[in-house]
């Protein structure tokens, strides 16, 4: 009989980069991640545009949840996403 570890959460994260621009991503470890960014060994945007701090943050229980979550957060408008962050799950009057 096999034992099954648990599957790690993913988080959903916001970073404000040079220019005032922001990123968004998932990770499972965002302070890892943030500074992978910020040494340039992240994405290509935030090789153009370095994060300067990170905004906001939200778990999700699997990376498919993460994912579906980024999209969303990826089609508002930039007066949108920090708010996006403000409510809990499910209170964002889909």
């Amino acid at each position: 009989m096999s034992v099954r570890t648990p599957a790690l959460p993913y988080w959903l994260y916001l970073l404000e980069c040079e220019g005032g621009r922001y990123y968004a991503g998932i990770a499972v470890d965002v302070e890892q991640r943030y500074f992978q960014h910020l040494f340039g060994r992240g994405a290509k945007f935030t090789r153009a545009w370095p994060p300067l701090r990170l905004l906001a943050a939200r778990e999700y229980g699997s990376k498919g949840d993460a994912l579906r979550a980024e999209l969303l957060l990826k089609a508002l408008p930039r007066a949108g996403k920090l708010a996006f962050f403000a409510h809990p799950v499910g209170e964002r009057g889909r």
